[in-house]
């Protein structure tokens, strides 16, 4: 077989941090191919490269084609792939984490099958659009109530600063242009800002789907997270672009939301804000889970956890009298079915 071309792929300590990457780039009507490290990006203009391990989330239009080798370099460099369909309304994703560590995972994971801690975290993120405000005991009902009207203040806020008349949210996922310029323009940058959102979320290894206000959908943890920011960052960019009255308003929207994510430091505070969802601290601590640690143990019923790559049967003639754990089958050379050598 021949060598994969380019340059081999980085180990995970040498890949940039989710929180200092680049937020987003968008093509549409062009090829993407791989160049060592690099994609290019070629349309009726010419090409362009893009360095993959410092970008987060490549926004993928109508009329693009990736290849394989493009899309391996880019996997392998843990950024997230988001195919938009017309005018950015429909989003399918695609990542890989940038940690080996599943301690965040498992923290969402229990946080959220539990009733008391799910509505913890619940209104913990309330919490965070309602800063010098108490919520510690307002009911999930109560919550929705109270965002509903901030949300619909800020709406009527924006509207009244920029002169945009100001109705309801109403979309059509089937047409995009069905919608008025402003409700345009709040498709395009949601989808931004859930692409950042989904990004952040996979790099840190959690999971998009285990939401804990939104359910049932593949990407509920998503619409949590970007729902922190969307008062303060989607909202505003869509109301200002739309008072320019741009030719193109999903081209202008993307570019007004690239520079506003870096202005805010949203992907630095998403990644913050989930560590401490989760960890229970401030989110400060980027080693609080070592990505570096490809650690791998054995879940035990009674202690939580015992090593793996241990034989926990006493000899060969007692194999079945093991101490509590079952007995993997041989996965061939190099493989002992626990996580061992």
């Amino acid at each position: 077989m021949k060598p994969v071309p380019g340059s081999p792929p980085p180990e995970l300590g040498e890949l940039v941090r989710a929180e200092d990457r680049l937020s987003f780039a968008y093509f549409e009507h062009c090829v993407i191919n791989r160049d060592d490290n690099a994609i290019t990006v070629s349309d009726v203009t010419g090409t362009i490269h893009v360095p993959a391990a410092t970008l987060s989330v490549l926004m993928l239009g109508p009329g693009s084609t990736v290849s394989h080798q493009a899309m391996t370099m880019i996997g392998e460099n843990g950024a997230t792939v988001i195919w938009v369909g017309e005018r950015g309304v429909r989003m399918y994703a695609f990542g890989k984490p940038l940690t080996h560590s599943a301690v965040l995972l498992q923290n969402q994971a229990a946080l959220v099958s539990n009733t008391r801690s799910r509505l913890s975290v619940a209104r913990a993120m309330y919490q965070i659009r309602f800063p010098g405000e108490d919520v510690s005991r307002l009911t999930m009902q109560q919550l929705r109530g109270r965002e509903g009207a901030r949300v619909r203040r800020v709406y009527r806020e924006c509207s009244a600063r920029t002169g945009v008349e100001w109705d309801k949210r109403t979309y059509d996922h089937d047409d995009f242009d069905a919608g008025t310029e402003i409700n345009k323009a709040l498709s395009a940058a949601h989808t931004c800002l859930y692409g950042i959102a989904h990004a952040v979320i996979v790099a840190l290894g959690c999971s998009p789907g285990l939401g804990f206000v939104h359910v049932g959908h593949e990407k509920s943890f998503v619409y949590d997270i970007a729902d922190l920011y969307k008062a303060e960052l989607s909202i505003p960019v869509a109301f200002d672009t739309a008072a320019m009255k741009p030719d193109d308003i999903g081209s202008a929207v993307r570019h007004a939301m690239r520079d506003a994510v870096y202005d805010l430091s949203i992907m630095k505070r998403m990644t913050r804000d989930i560590r401490m969802l989760f960890n229970g601290d401030d989110g400060g601590n980027a080693d609080s889970v070592d990505a570096d640690t490809d650690h791998v143990g054995l879940w035990d019923g009674r202690d939580g956890e015992v090593a793996a790559g241990v034989s926990y049967g006493r000899d060969e003639e007692d194999e079945d009298d093991v101490h509590g754990d079952v007995l993997m089958p041989d996965l061939g050379p190099g493989t002992m079915g626990s996580g061992g050598e």
